[in-house]
């Protein structure tokens, strides 16, 4: 199972901010400890604020932290709904008529949703808070000297 680009700048942006003392950083900040582009961290944060994960104070001494909520979420849950695809294999642009010719009686489909489903709730178990306690590699980031309290 692959994540989508998307989710994974998610997954990267909550374990930061779910790391012990994160405290309130900016999407720059953020963007900057994940190498991840700035537009994309943007779009991530501005989801996990949508979602009830993040809290985000704009302005100058603005930023986001996670919440209580976020902290708690399963990341099954998260992922789950980040995840916008209805199928895991395109049936598409494969005939004239955009369709797969073996649609009508394919299982493969079912199979491949029941197998998405089970690699979501292998991680159901997991909260973000468990995942980022438990991350050395959090704890080997260069956080910012000066943070703001959340």
């Amino acid at each position: 199972m692959k994540l989508s680009a998307f989710a994974d700048v998610c997954l990267r942006t909550v374990m930061v901010l779910g790391a012990p003392g994160a405290g309130q950083l900016t999407s720059r900040e953020i963007a900057d400890l994940v190498s991840v582009p700035y537009n994309h961290v943007t779009k991530a944060v501005l989801e996990l604020r949508t979602l009830g994960v993040l809290d985000v104070v704009r302005g100058r001494n603005g930023g986001a932290s996670i919440t209580q909520t976020g902290l708690q979420t399963s990341v099954g849950a998260l992922l789950r709904t980040l995840d916008k695809r209805e199928d895991v294999v395109d049936c598409t642009d494969h005939d004239a008529n955009g369709n797969c010719p073996l649609a009508g009686g394919c299982r493969l489909r079912g199979a491949l949703r029941a197998a998405r489903e089970a690699f979501y709730a292998a991680l159901d178990p997991l909260t973000i808070q468990e995942i980022c306690e438990t991350s050395p590699a959090i704890t080997l980031l260069p956080f910012p000297t000066v943070r703001r309290s959340a």
